[in-house]
């Protein structure tokens, strides 16, 4: 990837996302589009509209780009993100982060839905990542080196930010929601992993498997931003559970769980 290759799409933001840093970055995984609560929009841009990233293919995913104040915080969010496995390169994929760093933004929150591994999970539990496993073993900052997105090498030890975990973990007591610490295991996608791959991944110690997030919490992690990830446990991943795997479920179980959703973000913000 190239830098340039971006400013066409940052072009198309009006002035006012530059004006003022935003306090918080978020990028909303499947099924979380709905959980945003706002006191005053400010700016609303369909992806459509957006070069270079384009409409999401994904059911669950809104598309669209709002900047919004709440409890006093300015917060920029993408509602819905592009996917490595829709076949259209790195680029789509982390452009929300690249408009991000742009905009000076230091803290990114990122969501999913995945798949329970670890046996404690059950559909509707959220689990606050503190680690990964890169199993699609590539990653976006392959290619020249741009000195703005960080250095050629850049250390990954606590890609997760242990200050913002603490944030999550308090609004989810004061919420009295079912969350636990966990590693995800990123996958390229499209298909479900088998079930032998689910024994795997466990051995290696993930906890939940998706097909998303890591791309985007590398390339935040490497430009300098504080990154924390929640994901939604939207079914048990192959083997564990006995029902075949459909995203239908993953649909159903973020609407089960959107009030949850909904005030876990509100609260996180308020505390950044």
């Amino acid at each position: 990837m190239r830098k340039e290759d971006f400013d066409t799409a940052a072009g198309c933001f009006p002035d006012v996302c530059f004006n003022d840093i935003p306090d918080l970055g978020i990028i909303l995984g499947s099924g979380w589009g709905d959980a945003l609560k706002m006191d005053e929009c400010l700016v609303r841009i369909p992806y459509s509209d957006i070069p270079m990233l384009g409409q999401t293919t994904v059911q669950g995913h809104s598309g669209e780009f709002i900047l919004y104040r709440l409890a006093g915080r300015l917060v920029a969010a993408w509602c819905g993100r592009r996917h490595f496995y829709e076949g259209e390169g790195w680029e789509k994929v982390v452009l929300p982060i690249e408009i991000l760093r742009r905009m000076g933004c230091e803290k990114l929150l990122a969501t999913n839905a995945a798949g329970g591994i670890n046996p404690l999970l059950k559909a509707g539990d959220f689990v606050i990542l503190t680690d990964h496993i890169n199993l699609v073993g590539i990653n976006p900052l392959i290619g020249t080196h741009v000195p703005e997105w960080g250095p050629r090498f850049p250390d990954m030890t606590d890609i997760y930010s242990r200050p913002l975990i603490e944030k999550l973990h308090a609004g989810a007591r004061k919420l009295d929601l079912r969350v636990m610490d966990g590693i995800y295991a990123f996958t390229s996608g499209p298909c479900y992993e088998t079930a032998a791959e689910i024994r795997a991944y466990k051995a290696q110690g993930a906890d939940v498997v998706g097909m998303s997030t890591v791309p985007e919490t590398v390339f935040a992690k490497a430009c300098g931003m504080q990154v924390a990830a929640v994901s939604l446990v939207s079914n048990l991943a192959a083997g564990i559970g006995h029902a075949p795997l459909d995203h239908s479920e993953v649909i159903a179980a973020a609407e089960r769980a959107k009030s949850g959703m909904k005030a876990l973000i509100e609260d996180f913000v308020a505390r950044i």
